[in-house]
């Protein structure tokens, strides 16, 4: 699951979580902070808790069973080492990319009360663009290693899709 933050990942992947494993990276800063003083700020331990949170990632792709990894996409390299722990699993990797628009995910930042500094904005903004950039007049081309990419925006995301997998195990 992919887009700006504030685009609305943390919400589909709630409304989806009862068909697929959730891998959030919320969910690894949070047992952090937890385990830190309470005057260490998050920048310090950041680089461990980004390793466990890719560990995490790693094993759960490793299990055979529908995964879904909140990410927002924007980092070439994520993307490739996603695909590359994928398809040493001998998985598919499929993205959903929520493009709303800059205005509509800030504006949710704001609503959830979960701000982002303007630089880290800016850089997923640019690393969407670049990912977005050869699909602009013509069709959706998933990028090399994944297997497929669905592009949904603001209406279609708010019509509630459903994740569905037709999931066999070797």
């Amino acid at each position: 699951m992919a887009g700006l933050p504030g685009s609305g990942k943390s919400t589909l992947l709630h409304a989806w979580q009862s068909v697929a494993t959730v891998v959030d990276p919320r969910a690894t800063r949070t047992a952090y902070q937890a385990m830190m003083p309470a005057w260490l700020p998050y920048v310090a331990y950041r680089p461990w808790a980004r390793l466990k949170h890719m560990r995490w990632i790693r094993a759960e792709i490793r299990r055979a069973h529908p995964l879904f990894v909140h990410d927002c996409g924007s980092r070439a390299w994520m993307r490739r080492w996603l695909a590359r722990n994928a398809d040493r699993a001998g998985r598919p990797l499929h993205m959903v990319l929520l493009d709303v628009g800059s205005h509509e995910a800030l504006s949710g930042q704001h609503a959830r009360r979960r701000l982002t500094s303007r630089r880290v904005f800016a850089t997923h903004q640019r690393g969407l663009a670049r990912l977005l950039s050869p699909v602009e007049g013509s069709s959706l081309v998933a990028p090399d290693g994944l297997t497929s990419m669905v592009l949904l925006d603001r209406a279609s995301r708010d019509a509630g899709p459903r994740a569905r997998f037709d999931w066999q195990q070797d």
